[in-house]
């Protein structure tokens, strides 16, 4: 039977498209995420900015770092920042990346082969993971990643493929024709070469790009991965299948243990897989796992706008002292300080500014929040000692100024307005009593401000400014 498929028609058009049409937040965010990776240089900060720039993945990473299955040490994680500390860097940067993978995925057109598509990873990255750590190894965290990104060009394909899709789809529901030969009747190739196309376009690991082209003879971790991928599979026959067998008895081998002190591990394994799916908000693909019968958290509602939370805004403040007393470095302080203010104050947009060595201009250094970053580029401005200005004010009396509607006629305000385009915004310097380095400027994109924010902002200026003084006397330069 022929199939007509308009559309891409070979694997490097399908790699095109889904990079270029379909996907291209995602690839934004890998290319950024990959950036710092492979940056020995990249700070926290730099991994904490990326996340934060995206509300969605700030509240999912800091989900899944106080979940058990990746928070070992039960510390309760209230900023990205801290998730960095206690996790470790590549692993939340791994984190990220994989929940912007699932939440670009979950933007398509979701149907039943996209849910039975991400069970399969959800549920291969938990058995790869499981066997790598039973094996003593200590990659848990890159085996899951690359676990989950295995199959990265058979869920986009799925939710991206429009009437190829389709035709597939059909031809594979006939009976009697499996699934890769159906892949080649009707695209020409493998969604597994696709796959493995994305992975190399995306540079997503040299990890994940061996466990798809795959080696059964490999003891590393990449047969992790594989043995994963085949439990994972082997499941959707049942766990008494010859399938599910073979394949627990493959992981057996690989771990040197016997099959039956394995099986009932990784049988409970796909109940692990269903609760971690949940938590990365595709509780479907979890319920679409294998005799993963457990109670799945419910989704969570949309973020709603931005809002002030007193309790969140102290434990930041807390871990502000703490690390002001241990001397931590500023820029991480900085860091921390604008996130306390985007996510304790609830503003929309959060700049730092610091002056140049020559304290000629003021430039914004890190901006946070919708549009922080772009505000961020613009945020220059030449100090001309001017009085009456408010950003002058600012660095050279050291008083803060909230900027409002009120103000804009008795002047001093026209060169921040015309940078930020808000009528609305707090102005707040900080640094030593005789030497400002610079200011943190925050908004709400243009709604209402009030004074418990006005205090709030403030305090976290003046933890920025006991941070600067403890450093300065230290002998460290800002």
């Amino acid at each position: 039977m022929a199939f007509t498929n308009p559309g891409p028609s070979d694997l490097t058009e399908w790699i095109a498209r889904i990079r270029g049409r379909d996907m291209p937040v995602f690839a934004r965010t890998v290319d950024a995420l990959r950036r710092i990776i492979v940056d020995d240089r990249a700070s926290a900060s730099a991994l904490a900015q990326v996340i934060l720039k995206d509300a969605p993945m700030t509240t999912k990473v800091l989900r899944l770092a106080n979940s058990a299955y990746f928070n070992h040490s039960n510390q309760g994680i209230n900023t990205v920042s801290r998730a960095i500390v206690v996790l470790g860097f590549d692993p939340v940067a791994q984190l990220a990346l994989s929940v912007a993978l699932i939440d670009a995925l979950l933007r398509g057109s979701v149907r039943s082969r996209v849910n039975l598509e991400m069970a399969r990873s959800f549920h291969a990255a938990v058995q790869a993971r499981w066997a790598i750590q039973r094996k003593g190894e200590q990659q848990g965290e890159e085996v899951f990643i690359a676990a989950l990104l295995s199959r990265v060009g058979e869920m986009a394909f799925w939710c991206f493929g429009g009437d190829q899709a389709q035709a597939l789809e059909r031809c594979m529901s006939q009976g009697g024709v499996r699934e890769e030969e159906a892949q080649q009747v009707v695209l020409g190739f493998s969604l597994r070469h696709l796959s493995a196309g994305l992975v190399r376009e995306w540079k997503l690991g040299s990890l994940a790009a061996a466990a798809i082209e795959g080696d059964a003879r490999s003891r590393g971790p990449e047969r992790a991965v594989a043995i994963g991928d085949r439990l994972a599979r082997a499941a959707e026959d049942g766990w008494d299948s010859v399938a599910a067998r073979r394949a627990i008895r493959e992981a057996a081998d690989y771990l040197g243990l016997p099959v039956s002190v394995v099986s009932a591990e990784i049988i409970a394994n796909a109940g692990e897989a269903a609760r971690v799916a949940a938590f990365f908000g595709a509780p479907e693909a979890g319920r679409a796992i294998p005799r993963a019968e457990v109670p799945l958290p419910e989704p969570e509602p949309p973020a709603p706008p931005a809002a002030p939370d007193a309790s969140l805004q102290l434990r930041i403040l807390q871990d502000l002292a703490a690390m002001s007393l241990e001397r931590a470095a500023i820029a991480d302080i900085l860091q921390l300080v604008a996130e306390g203010v985007l996510r304790g104050v609830g503003c929309e947009r959060v700049v730092v500014a610091l002056l140049t060595p020559d304290r000629l201009h003021l430039q914004g250094k890190m901006g946070l929040g919708s549009g922080g970053e772009a505000l961020c580029a613009r945020f220059i401005f030449p100090m001309d000692g001017d009085p009456d200005d408010v950003v002058d004010d600012a660095i050279d009396s050291g008083k803060a100024c909230w900027v409002n509607p009120a103000r804009v006629e008795r002047g001093g305000t026209e060169r921040l307005q015309a940078v930020t385009a808000s009528e609305s915004g707090f102005v707040v310097p900080f640094g030593s009593a005789t030497r400002r380095i610079g200011v943190l400027y925050a908004d709400r994109n243009g709604r209402p401000l009030d004074e418990e924010s006005w205090r709030a902002v403030q305090h976290f200026a003046l933890q920025a400014s006991l941070a600067v003084a403890l450093s300065a006397a230290d002998g460290v330069p800002s």
